[in-house]
């Protein structure tokens, strides 16, 4: 009896080590697109037929690229569902442009988020300083419409997403308080700016303290408003529950832009967050840094972890967990999966904790959890120089992630030099 008891030990042993070796992804294609310059990756998203859409910036005007302006230039690329390149735009002027979201619309097209410096080549006006510079493109690139949006000093788009009314909402931060910008509670407020479907204003709002404040991420939700986070060094103002340096900051509005609630998540160091999505049970995910180990934050390893969060559809914390090792660990994007967990991405420099095996200096780094939070599985890509994820997405058959390489070895192959847009499917 006693054989056959240990026997069936064994076999669960067996059957769960099989199980989770299956689950460990492998590169099904990469691809390194870009020049002899800088070239980064931002955003991706999978569009209608199947392939891909890619925004970033470069500083490069040969290898994959051609037509940029002068310093950096939006660089947006369509790619088939195998990473080859169907047409590739640079957009911007004689100074520094940079995208950092991009979405397709539901008329084939593209709306892209980022800001400018410029104010000349695609660049029709610039309010002064940086302005937020929201770009429509039709299906092949093409520029429809362009809009500065800001005041007379910085202003940084991170975040665009179509609303159901087939217009825009768009999320960043401003230092200005005029022009486009009022309101301003004092250094950088979160700017939000919902735009109709030919980039006109439709309303804006300024939300923060007399602190820091920057919006990285918002969503529509599924009654018609809006969920933003970013994070705040305020107590003041807009924001209350501020646990110390920078908090993750989750504000919801209503559709008008108006708060509902909001809530500032973190302990006594600086908390970075980067993205946020709504999930199916009407919650939040937050994903983002902590350098934190006390407050709202436990189980940190190190230097800073992935901090993700699981938040109740009020805004109440579900559950939290610190991922990483001894060394940085950077998160910069967030998914639900389509099994009801998560899919986290962005880059590590640590070889211990979580981090089961580093490559080299600074490693891109993928965690898929369960909807408790415990890890399925992990997996650290690149070579052996700087390589970072900053995007990714669940396919129907795996997922992809994008950000940039400065690799040519190992999981990295075709750098052109410096670093390269970085695409990778993961099956």
């Amino acid at each position: 009896m006693k054989t056959k008891r240990n026997l069936l030990i064994l076999l669960i042993v067996f059957y769960f080590s099989v199980d989770i070796h299956a689950q460990s992804p492998i590169i099904v294609w990469q691809k390194c697109l870009g020049g002899s310059k800088d070239d980064y990756a931002s955003s991706i998203q999978q569009t209608n037929d199947k392939g891909y859409i890619i925004a970033g910036f470069t500083k490069s005007n040969d290898g994959n690229i051609s037509g940029n302006h002068g310093g950096s230039d939006f660089w947006i690329v369509k790619i088939d569902n195998s990473g080859n390149i169907q047409w590739q735009k640079c957009l911007g002027g004689s100074k520094d442009d940079y995208a950092t979201s991009i979405q397709q619309t539901s008329d084939g097209g593209f709306i892209i988020a980022g800001y400018t410096c410029s104010k000349n080549g695609d660049i029709l006006e610039n309010h002064g300083g940086s302005d937020f510079w929201i770009v429509k493109i039709d299906n092949s690139g093409n520029i429809q419409w362009q809009k500065c949006l800001g005041g007379s000093k910085d202003d940084y788009a991170t975040s665009i997403q179509q609303t159901s009314d087939g217009s825009f909402i768009i999320a960043g931060y401003t230092c200005s308080n005029n022009r486009d910008v009022s309101g301003n509670h004092g250094d950088y407020d979160c700017w939000i700016v919902k735009i109709n479907d030919i980039g006109n204003i439709q309303w804006q709002k300024c939300l923060g303290g007399s602190s820091s404040d920057r919006a990285e991420s918002i969503q529509q939700t599924s009654d018609g408003g809006f969920i933003m986070t970013g994070r705040t060094g305020s107590n003041d103002g807009d924001v209350l529950g501020n646990h110390g340096g920078q908090d993750y900051w989750v504000v919801k509005l209503n559709n008008i832009g108006n708060i509902q609630w909001q809530k500032c998540l973190g302990g006594s160091s600086s908390d970075w967050v980067h993205s946020i999505q709504q999930t199916s049970d009407g919650g939040f995910i937050v994903a983002g840094e902590t350098w934190s180990n006390d407050g709202d934050v436990s189980g940190m390893h190190g230097d800073d972890d992935y901090w993700v969060v699981k938040l109740d559809n009020s805004g109440n914390i579900k559950w939290q967990k610190c991922l990483g090792g001894s060394k940085l660990d950077y998160a910069t994007s967030v998914q639900q999966t389509n099994d009801g967990g998560y899919i986290i991405s962005g880059y590590t420099v640590s070889n211990d904790g979580d981090v089961s095996k580093s490559i080299g200096s600074v490693d891109a780094w993928a965690v898929k959890l369960d909807n408790s939070g415990n890890i399925q599985w992990e997996k650290s890509f690149g070579g052996t120089n700087d390589d970072r994820f900053s995007s990714i997405l669940q396919i129907n058959d795996g997922f992809v992630a994008t950000g940039r390489t400065y690799s040519n070895d190992i999981n990295v192959s075709g750098n052109h030099g410096e670093a390269d847009y970085w695409i990778m499917k993961i099956k």
